[in-house]
């Protein structure tokens, strides 16, 4: 095992998940949230952080500030009590009281908009409460991880080539999608790789990502109101989008047998399950990416009075075969 010195060097990388007896079809689910954050933000968070560093952008005195739904939001409280930074975070009413708590935990001052009705809905709320911090105090660093290139760097060096070393034959490659940096660095990353990869961005129904009007989402993680500036659809194949009682149903069906994931690592999993359902997967190597772990979602998914609350029972009913889904080329 190693021996650390600071919470961000730890990252498990190489675990992964045989679905095939809990999806019908073979698919292997990397789960990305072995690690002091709990989340696959932790790349993105560390790469960001440690090329303000190297830039001189983020000094000793610096105040770090980022509009995040929560594990980004957790990743940069980590960071930021390990090399003594100042954090704020500002998030909205969508994200989990755990994971508040635990930003406040490490040291960090969270606030949480509410604005529905401001322009651009909750986000936009975030964003211009962020550009007021800045616009206040010049010790404000605002990493901006919607158009921060180090966000998607992040799995161009570090998610991408470990799938590629584990699964040397990939056929399709299964990713959530919200400010697009894992689908981005992975996706640039296999283009040049020595053959063809599938790439299959997952969306929340709701989600204003690849042009579709924006709607209510209460899971926070995937999805966004806006379309992100990363995002380069001209390297995405396929869009699968999911239903947030689809997500629901797919978490508890895996909390059934034993595997207690988070609301975004659901939405993959209900979509690449869907699409291989369309699809003939005799001979085909498929790989989801998890995001998170389940813990920070004990008191909204997991929770019945919650969802029987904001979706019906609807989303408790046992899952059945999977659904077709709604996707575009």
């Amino acid at each position: 095992m190693p021996v650390i010195s600071v919470p961000q060097a730890f990252n498990e990388e190489d675990l992964y998940v045989d679905l095939a007896s809990m999806s019908g079809h073979r698919l292997f689910l990397k789960c990305e949230g072995f690690n002091f954050a709990g989340s696959i933000k932790l790349k993105a968070a560390t790469e960001m952080v440690e090329s303000a560093e190297r830039s001189g952008t983020l000094k000793r005195d610096s105040i770090l500030v980022e509009s995040s739904s929560g594990n980004l939001g957790v990743a940069l409280s980590m960071i930021a009590a390990s090399k003594g930074h100042r954090f704020v975070c500002v998030t909205d009413s969508r994200c989990n009281l755990t994971t508040r708590l635990m930003m406040e935990a490490l040291g960090s001052q969270v606030h949480v908009v509410s604005d529905e009705g401001a322009a651009g809905g909750l986000l936009g709320a975030r964003l211009a409460y962020v550009r007021g911090l800045c616009a206040s105090d010049d010790r404000h660093v605002w990493l901006s991880q919607y158009t921060n290139d180090d966000n998607w760097k992040a799995h161009y060096f570090r998610t991408a080539p470990a799938i590629a070393r584990r699964f040397p034959r990939l056929d399709v490659l299964f990713i959530g999608v919200g400010t697009t940096g894992t689908l981005m660095g992975c996706a640039r990353w296999f283009r040049s790789w020595h053959r063809p990869v599938r790439i299959v961005a997952v969306d929340s129904v709701g989600s204003a990502i690849f042009g579709d009007p924006p709607g209510r989402r209460m899971i926070p993680g995937l999805g966004m109101s806006v379309r992100p500036p990363l995002l380069d659809e001209e390297y995405v194949d396929e869009v699968v989008r999911v239903e947030e009682t689809d997500t629901i149903r797919t978490c508890r069906s895996l909390a059934r047998r034993g595997f207690l994931f988070g609301g975004s690592t659901g939405t993959v999993v209900s979509g690449a399950t869907s699409w291989l359902a369309r699809h003939d997967t005799r001979g085909l190597t498929p790989v989801a990416i998890a995001p998170d772990l389940g813990e920070r979602y004990l008191d909204t998914v997991y929770q019945t009075n919650w969802v029987q609350g904001v979706y019906g029972d609807e989303a408790l009913a046992p899952q059945g075969p999977p659904r077709r889904g709604v996707s575009a080329s």
